[in-house]
């Protein structure tokens, strides 16, 4: 395992190398938050790819393959999706509102009055999705390095934690591209045909597997729908996500960059679950189908190519785990502590000055620990994962969604469909059990027919707000004033992006 070991090495100080690289880039709150908004096509697609595609995804994915077959790319499968239908339909108006969260454009949309009780939601979905993340490296590092769980988080927490505290999104996009070209090669170019090879090609897979491994639709139609619901949606509104979109050059960057990742997404789906297949022939009574990926390549590969693919394990956690970090920080600041710092303070024109960039890059900081002491005491990945994303859905899809669509949207109704939707969800995971399918399908109903009531029921939102709203989707210098408050420009953003939100 000594070349394993070396490759391992090589690649964890490149991680810590890119975020000191990044440090002395990120001068600014827009270069810390969202790389300064000038990612081009090409690294804009393999960031978002990266941080789509994370443990879950890969590990999860190859044992989805090993317990239904094809159709365990249908997890996937969804994510890809969803970030197709995002990329398509949003991303360029959601580039063009040059915003840092989504309770910001919430904001801006309904007047100002939906900011911290969305935000609270989404701190709530981001530091679940980050806790979760971070437990998958025990997995990985105990394969690597026979190490207990405790210190196998430590180990790979603490060095996300450190290059996204040092750089913020610059250093994270930089490893997220190299982690994109690792994945890549490991997953699909190495693991996937010795893989295949190894279980004795399609043929024999076909011969020693029921028929129902190869229907693309054996997992069942409810969990595929389940999965729209919750990871299509998911990728419509979640804030990792979103500070993606943010970072891109153009809306044609955001666009077409998201449609190439999203493509990519459903190759990797593919791949996962036919690497899956392959595992079942050659390891048919495997205790756990999540231990598939570890076995194959700890048994099939070679030496050297066995380091690379563990490291390509590794890029897919890392890469999720570091956008969910900044996202979780970003909230955290952004939208909760602001908010009350400027509710306990005044938040007058007088207050102090302050270093955006140093209280960022602490609320990483302080974020990381967070997450690093709270997946050392949880145990249940799934169901972490399955609240953070009910939470989301049940409580944000509606009021997001109907912003951008429909103009009879209101503030009352927004804030309403928020509190039920969430409360809703809650509710109902605890009668029916946390990984039920009940929760998220009348949680959801019961926040989309809340925010129609209540918005047909509640004044139309403000013609002013409106008017400012149309104009910032437009790419318009516009620069709306709510609750007392403007959104006014970073001063040193990138001379081409703040002519453009100043005239």
């Amino acid at each position: 395992m000594a070349v394993d070991y070396a490759v391992i090495v090589v690649y964890l100080a490149g991680m810590l190398a890119m975020g000191w690289w990044g440090m002395r880039r990120a001068k600014s709150k827009s270069e810390f938050l969202v790389a300064g908004r000038r990612l081009g096509p090409a690294m804009y697609s393999g960031t978002m790819a990266a941080i789509v595609l994370g443990g879950a995804s890969t590990i999860g994915g190859v044992g989805l393959g090993y317990q239904y077959g094809l159709s365990g790319a249908w997890m996937v499968f969804t994510i890809g999706l969803g970030l197709l239908a995002l990329s398509v339909f949003f991303s360029a108006r959601i580039a063009r509102l040059k915003v840092y969260t989504v309770s910001e454009m919430l904001d801006l949309r309904y007047g100002g009055r939906a900011g911290i009780i969305s935000g609270v939601v989404m701190w709530a979905y981001t530091l679940m999705l980050a806790v979760t993340s971070t437990i998958a490296y025990a997995t990985i590092f105990d394969v690597l390095f026979d190490v207990n769980r405790t210190v196998a988080i430590i180990l790979g927490g603490t060095i996300v934690v450190a290059y996204s505290t040092l750089g913020g999104m610059w250093s994270i996009t930089l490893t997220d591209m190299v982690q994109f070209v690792v994945k890549t090669i490991g997953l699909l170019l190495l693991l996937l045909p010795i893989a295949v090879v190894k279980a004795g090609g399609f043929s024999e897979m076909k011969a020693k597997l029921p028929t129902e491994y190869f229907d693309p639709f054996g997992i069942g139609g409810e969990t595929i729908f389940t999965y729209v619901l919750i990871y299509t949606f998911g990728m419509l509104i979640g804030q990792d996500i979103w500070q993606r979109v943010f970072t891109a050059r153009s809306d044609t960057t955001a666009r077409w960059g998201g449609t190439v990742a999203g493509t990519y997404c459903l190759v990797y789906a593919i791949a996962g679950a036919v690497i899956g297949t392959a595992a079942k022939v050659m390891y048919p009574n495997l205790a756990s189908a999540d231990s598939a990926f570890a076995t194959i390549v700890k048994d099939e590969l070679p030496v050297g190519v066995r380091g690379l693919v563990l490291a390509a394990a590794l890029a897919a956690v890392m890469s999720t785990s570091s956008g969910a970090l900044i996202a979780c920080a970003t909230v955290a600041n952004n939208d909760i502590w602001s908010r009350l710092r400027g509710v306990v303070g005044g938040g007058g024109a007088g207050d102090e000055p302050h270093d955006e960039v140093r209280g960022n890059r602490a609320f990483i900081l302080i974020m990381g620990i967070a997450v690093i002491l709270i997946a050392i005491a949880l145990n249940d990945v799934v169901e972490a994962l399955t609240v953070a994303y009910n939470l989301l859905v049940g409580g944000l899809l509606v009021p997001i969604i109907g912003g951008l669509l429909w103009r009879r949207g209101t503030a009352a109704g927004a804030l309403s469909a928020v509190c039920v939707g969430g409360v809703a969800v809650v509710g109902l995971m605890w009668h029916y059990g946390i990984l039920a399918n009940q929760p998220i399908y009348y949680g959801l109903l019961a926040s989309l027919v809340v925010y129609v009531v209540v918005s047909l029921a509640t004044p139309p939102t403000d013609a002013a707000v409106l008017t400012a709203w149309r104009e910032r989707l437009a790419g318009s210098p516009a620069r709306p004033a709510f609750e007392g408050r403007t959104l006014a420009p970073d001063p040193a953003e990138p001379a081409d992006v703040l002519n453009r939100r100043t005239g």
